[in-house]
């Protein structure tokens, strides 16, 4: 073998197996998003078709399964430090898949699982089949436009975004929003739990009637939103985002603070973005089918097969 390389490559050389010798062409990228993967691949297969009996090769910190699916599906070859590999050429064949990545871009996952470029999410989520100029949705999530520009770069990277001189529109909501699922931390959010003798439905419209009297913002989630847009299972907990100061919330509804046995929780948001594209049903607040998703599957219980019902029944209809 040597390591003599071609003009443009990042290293070449030959493999020589018995008779047969296999040029092998290296494209290494400092990231294996499946965008970035793409491009190496097509450059790759140009090595190919101008330099006979050439095998091209994608290297990474870390190559995703769907990065790797899509060097394979065009017959490259890929390996990453994480050991994740798949190489097929003459009588060659090494695959290794699912080793995690030891090394996660977490300055990557905070810029785009931070309260304010999840409103960005939010928004692009609530209304998937849009296409957005950057300063609308700036406005949208009321976010920066520069932030706006960052949270794009990185869904274009991925491949969930499209972007062109029309606008950017999402091309993978469900990934999106499965990604966003296992990265979110319902406990950034202050609970505070309550017990009430009156019925849930009771408890929920007082909720609603108190925090429009104070002129605070609030809605329904969790259970409580389930119920009223995809019912599924029976609950015994009224949950709901509040602002404003929930102990003269809890007072006026009725309340008492409780350690065990709580039947009510009043939410304090960690940030103003959670209560986009709340509505109302019947007089009363929820937040949207995406919060109410997220939520759900934070909760005990049958959150998870409550949020499956809003995923099938209400989110997968706008996408």
């Amino acid at each position: 073998m040597d390591g003599t390389g071609d003009e443009g490559a990042d290293w070449a050389g030959s493999l020589r197996i018995g008779p047969v010798e296999t040029r092998l062409v290296i494209d290494v990228k400092n990231l294996g998003e499946p965008r970035l993967v793409r491009s190496a691949v097509n450059q790759l297969i140009r090595y190919r078709q101008r330099i006979p009996n050439v095998y091209g090769i994608v290297a990474a910190p870390y190559i995703s399964e769907a990065a790797g699916r899509i060097a394979s599906e065009e017959g490259i070859g890929y390996f990453d430090l994480a050991g994740n590999c798949r190489l097929c050429f003459g009588n060659v064949y090494i695959r290794r898949d699912g080793r995690p990545n030891p090394a996660v871009e977490k300055r990557g996952l905070r810029s785009l699982y931070a309260p304010k470029a999840e409103r960005i999410l939010r928004a692009l989520l609530l209304d998937p089949r849009r296409t957005w100029k950057i300063e609308p949705l700036a406005d949208e999530a009321q976010v920066s436009v520069g932030l706006v520009a960052k949270v794009k770069r990185v869904l274009e990277d991925r491949e969930w975004l499209s972007a062109d001189g029309v606008g950017l529109r999402l091309t993978q909501p469900a990934k999106l929003l499965e990604d966003w699922a296992k990265n979110y931390q319902f406990s950034r959010n202050n609970v505070t739990d309550f017990y009430s003798l009156d019925s849930l439905a009771q408890i929920e419209e007082r909720v609603a009637s108190v925090s429009k009297e104070l002129g605070n913002n609030y809605a329904l989630t969790g259970f409580s939103a389930a119920e009223r847009i995809a019912p599924m299972v029976r609950y015994q907990r009224a949950t709901a985002y509040v602002t404003g100061d929930v102990e003269e919330i809890a007072k006026r509804v009725g309340l008492k603070p409780v350690t065990s046995g709580a039947n009510v929780s009043l939410i304090e948001p960690y940030d103003d973005g959670v209560l986009a594209g709340s509505r109302e049903i019947k007089g009363i607040r929820i937040v949207s089918a995406v919060q109410t998703y997220l939520d759900l599957l934070s909760f005990k219980g049958r959150g998870q097969e409550a949020a499956q019902a809003v995923l099938d029944e209400v989110i997968k209809r706008t996408w």
